[in-house]
């Protein structure tokens, strides 16, 4: 393990983040919320101080196993959310550490879930910093960190990109593009901004629209109100659904577009199984709850609560309209499916991903015909190009750990005393990073009623799930740590 080239890469991390708590101090000053911006301002020179003395050296060898990129990357993170929590609890936001670790935690994996029961009341800056979080961890810091510094890592800078981005592999040609980390980060914002454009076109005023845009980029749900988005137009609402479904998009998939080729863009196999789930599912829900009468037989309503809200949980999102713990019992068993699957790989979303079930459900289409055809040659493809058995392994494994996750984290919930739907659907809200689940923590709930205990095992349930489970799982393994 290259511990000197992790510090480095940690020290960068620190810097990054103290830049980025410049951004609600400022907005504390223009709205002279002077006590509450002044801890940014301590904690930023904190950050800086400490990421100066981490990144003054920088390390002679710059080797990076995979291993090592693993570890950089769920240190990282760690580190990212444990500085991010402070001006939330150094302020009596958050007077709690744990609910202030909970929340930070919670804003940088993109989760949306909160310990918080009234978010109207808070100053501008800390809901600033709260909605900043998701921007700043929706792409990744690490990515970030490759698109600022290119040569950080050298050569195998790969192993750094493999850790933090989603899905079930890093393609080795994805690095040989020109700036790819620039790239994705330049998609990234056009996208924030276009969205942001169009909320300010719709009415809404400059800071709800900034908040918005960057709680959607990240598909990570911290609004300024108590009422999600419930209290705005159908137009804004109808625009952040189509902007959350598309930051669940493969990101590789708009690189095509921008260098103009369509052709294999638009045959990418996950993409359409994702828009698919999507109008699937918004139909089958909405149908239920007209049948049902959940919205007074209004056919609008119907079909318009269903696709926000299947945007919203598909893309992990999180956002909400109405209280889903209202809607009959078949439309929340789908949700549930849908919160499970979650996004496409290479997107800022969470869940199991698209192209993870897409090798599951076709090496089982596999199995069965070697079953009655043992003679026949089968092979698992995606997009015409056939997965290693290395990729099909991987994507077995994972399953059966995150399986394994689910079910023993339940178990470990369950000892708060709270129904089985609460217990089950919050740790599915928080391995998958989509924030609300149903009963308690609703879209109307949340997770303040947890114990401490309980809270500290859904920061575990964030953070591997925003991490693909491998990297986070890797730094409890002793042997990782050993010298190569």
């Amino acid at each position: 393990m290259n511990k000197k080239l992790i510090s480095y890469i940690l020290g960068w991390v620190l810097l990054i983040e103290a830049g980025a708590m410049l951004l609600p101090a400022f907005v504390g000053i223009l709205n002279h919320e002077w006590f509450h911006m002044k801890w940014f301002l301590y904690v930023a020179a904190g950050l800086s101080v400490l990421g100066f003395l981490l990144v003054f050296k920088k390390p002679k060898s710059n080797v990076m196993y995979l291993k090592d990129g693993f570890a950089a990357t769920a240190l990282s993170w760690i580190v990212l959310s444990v500085a991010g929590c402070l001006p939330l609890w150094l302020s009596h936001t958050i007077p709690s550490f744990i609910d202030a670790v909970f929340e930070s935690i919670s804003g940088f994996t993109t989760t949306g879930a909160t310990i918080l029961v009234e978010i109207e009341g808070l100053p501008h800056c800390m809901l600033l910093w709260r909605s900043f979080t998701h921007f700043l961890g929706g792409m990744g810091v690490v990515v970030f960190l490759l698109a600022i510094i290119p040569r950080l890592g050298g050569g195998q800078s790969i192993n750094l990109m493999k850790a933090e981005s989603t899905g079930p592999s890093v393609s080795k040609s994805m690095p040989k593009l020109r700036n790819y980390a620039a790239l994705l980060y330049g998609i990234y914002c056009g996208l924030t901004l276009l969205e942001c454009i169009l909320l300010l076109c719709g009415g809404m005023n400059f800071f709800d629209s900034v908040t918005t845009a960057f709680s959607t980029a990240g598909t990570g749900g911290f609004m300024v109100y108590n009422d999600s988005m419930a209290r705005f137009s159908p137009y804004l609402q109808t625009v952040v659904a189509v902007f959350m479904m598309l930051f669940g998009v493969n990101f590789y998939v708009y690189i095509l577009i921008l260098f103009r080729r369509f052709k294999s863009a638009f045959k990418n196999e996950e993409v359409w199984v994702y828009l698919g789930i999507t109008v699937i599912a918004t139909a089958v829900i909405a149908v239920d709850l007209y049948v049902n009468g959940v919205f007074g037989k209004d056919v609008y309503q119907s079909i318009h609560q269903s696709f926000f809200y299947i945007t919203s949980v598909g893309s992990s999102t999180g956002m909400a309209l109405s209280d889903v713990n209202r809607w009959p019992e078949f439309s929340k068993a789908i949700v549930l499916f849908v919160t499970c699957i979650g996004a496409c790989a290479g997107s800022t979303g969470g869940g199991f991903k698209v192209s993870r079930l897409i090798i599951l459900l076709k090496g089982v289409k596999k199995e069965f015909n070697l079953i009655l055809h043992p003679r026949t040659v089968q092979a698992v493809k995606i997009d015409k190009k056939r997965v290693s058995h290395e990729v099909t392994r991987s994507v077995s494994v994972y399953f059966v750990i995150y399986t394994l996750i689910i079910l023993v984290t339940t178990a470990l919930i369950a000892l708060n005393g709270f129904d089985f739907t609460t217990s089950f659907t919050s740790v599915l809200a928080t391995l998958n990073n989509t924030g609300p689940g149903m009963n308690i923590v609703g879209s109307t709930g949340n997770y303040a009623g947890f114990s401490i205990f309980s809270k500290i095992v859904f920061c575990f349930n964030m953070l591997a799930g925003r991490l693909e489970l491998y990297p986070f799982l890797l730094i409890f393994v002793p042997s990782a740590w050993r010298r190569q």
